[in-house]
């Protein structure tokens, strides 16, 4: 795909119906879906049984499915692509820890969620409950630890997503990493 209008044009065609764009959207978006998924399961665990390849394919599908979705944009649907991928990771992973009693949870490390220098490790079902209660107060801030954080997003694109300035992503950002922080320590 040569440009992000184009991107967006096949987004909308293909969510209102159209069977050539849809066709003409899976190879215009894998390779990026690709690196999304590959960056979200380099921080799962290194027996993770779910592959890059089989999380694309499972976020796509569900995707192709939103036809009530107006695609803005080619970060608009990298964000929903991000957040279907983490619900899909989280998924498995409360079903693993269920099938398992705990002994397989899917850890991230504490580095990447909230970026200090410490190695410590996080279950993702406790990150996930941690951005749930952080949306219960702060949706925003979810938002965009969800976007940078699962979708690789940039504050840039954060921004045109939610309708925001750079700036307040970037105090957004660090108010959400430091309360993640004492609430991933406890």
């Amino acid at each position: 795909m040569s440009s992000d209008k184009e991107l967006t044009l096949l987004l909308q065609a293909s969510a209102n119906g159209s069977r050539e764009a849809l066709d003409k959207l899976l190879p215009a978006v894998y390779d990026e879906l690709r690196q999304v998924a590959s960056r979200q399961l380099s921080n799962e665990r290194s027996n993770h049984t779910l592959q890059p390849t089989a999380l694309v394919h499972e976020a796509y599908m569900r995707l192709i499915t939103q036809h009530s979705v107006d695609w803005h944009n080619r970060a608009h649907f990298f964000s929903i692509a991000a957040e279907m991928m983490r619900r899909i990771l989280v998924t498995h992973a409360v079903a693993k820890k269920a099938e398992k009693r705990g002994s397989g949870a899917t850890l991230l490390a504490l580095d990447e969620i909230a970026g200090v220098p410490d190695k410590r490790e996080v279950d993702l079902v406790v990150l996930d409950e941690a951005l749930r209660k952080l949306s219960e107060f702060d949706k925003q801030q979810a938002r965009i630890v969800e976007l940078k954080y699962f979708g690789g997003l940039t504050s840039e694109e954060i921004a045109e997503v939610m309708g925001v300035s750079v700036r307040t992503i970037g105090r957004e950002w660090r108010t959400a990493k430091a309360w993640l922080m004492t609430q991933l320590q406890d």
